[in-house]
């Protein structure tokens, strides 16, 4: 048992509008959250959500995102809410989950990851993915139909920025020649994580990530990902065990996130990361939410 790895916990940030927004409440949160072990904290992104969108979600069988309106959870950019976190805290991880990378410029989004990690101490993860909404690509005047492309070519243009420099990465959809980013990351780099469920994504991430974080899979569906991810790890010519697995089992099924035997399933499959579903909303309920995840690491991540 001492030599099986340690499985961390995580969450995502509180998105609630008395919360998410509220800088108190924030201050409080990172440090309550930190007092009860919680490993990282994870920020979502959407710059913008559409009134009316092309039914692209992909996480529904309706293509729609679970929330009621467009407008109904505020969304604040997620490196200036994790900026703020990783100032209110010492130890906790920060991660996105994720950074729609074709949405931004790589050199603007490598400079900003630099000095996140920088002033963090080098607890930042960089969760990136494509997206899938096709309103908010044409809000902010990205291509939607090559985003496959500008992610994979955003990911090697920052690697070669947080590089030594002078820096040169020529590509179809960035490129730039003998250039310096200063400051760096604390080692030289920012672990990239990469979201997504579909084959393409595990690939990428197989390819070129530093770990892996699919949402809204099951145990079963997780092992199948895992199985394709190393693969194409080896065949990249890279270790698979360098690429952590993150996953979120009450994504799938939350009546089920509290069932030992079940969770443990994802840890057999290889994660080394689970997050643990805990929503409050309202500041006066953060006792509740650190004694519930005080249990949760009592009753399931210890017996695991």
């Amino acid at each position: 048992m001492g030599d099986e790895p340690r499985v961390e916990l995580g969450v995502m940030a509180p998105y609630a509008p008395e919360l998410i927004t509220s800088g108190p409440f924030l201050r409080d949160y990172a440090a309550a959250i930190e007092a009860v072990g919680v490993e990282s904290v994870w920020a979502v992104e959407h710059v913008v959500v559409a009134e009316a969108y092309e039914p692209n979600y992909p996480y529904s069988a309706e293509g729609r995102m679970p929330s009621p309106r467009p407008d109904a959870v505020p969304m604040p950019d997620p490196l200036e809410l994790l900026a703020f976190l990783a100032a209110c805290s010492s130890t906790l991880r920060l991660g996105t989950a994720v950074v729609v990378a074709p949405l931004h410029r790589a050199a603007v989004l490598a400079k900003r990851a630099a000095t996140l990690d920088l002033l963090s101490g080098g607890r930042f993860l960089l969760g990136l993915g494509i997206g899938w909404q096709k309103e908010e690509y044409a809000t902010v005047g990205a291509s939607f139909d090559r985003r496959g492309l500008q992610l994979d070519e955003c990911i090697a243009a920052m690697r070669s920025l947080w590089g030594p420099g002078p820096s040169t990465f020529h590509g179809e959809t960035v490129s730039f020649d003998a250039v310096h980013l200063v400051p760096k990351p604390t080692s030289g780099a920012v672990p990239i994580v990469l979201g997504g469920n579909s084959a393409p994504a595990v690939r990428r991430a197989g390819r070129v990530a530093d770990g892996w974080f699919p949402f809204t899979l099951s145990p079963d569906d997780l092992a199948d990902g895992v199985e394709a991810l190393h693969a194409a790890a080896r065949e990249a010519g890279r270790g698979p065990g360098a690429i952590a697995i993150t996953a979120w089992p009450g994504s799938f099924d939350p009546t089920l996130e509290w069932d030992v035997d079940w969770v443990r399933r994802y840890v057999d499959a290889g994660a080394r990361r689970l997050l643990l579903s805990v929503r409050i909303a309202r500041p006066d309920q953060l006792d509740e939410l650190t004694d519930t995840i005080g249990r949760y690491r009592a009753e399931v991540l210890d017996k695991l």
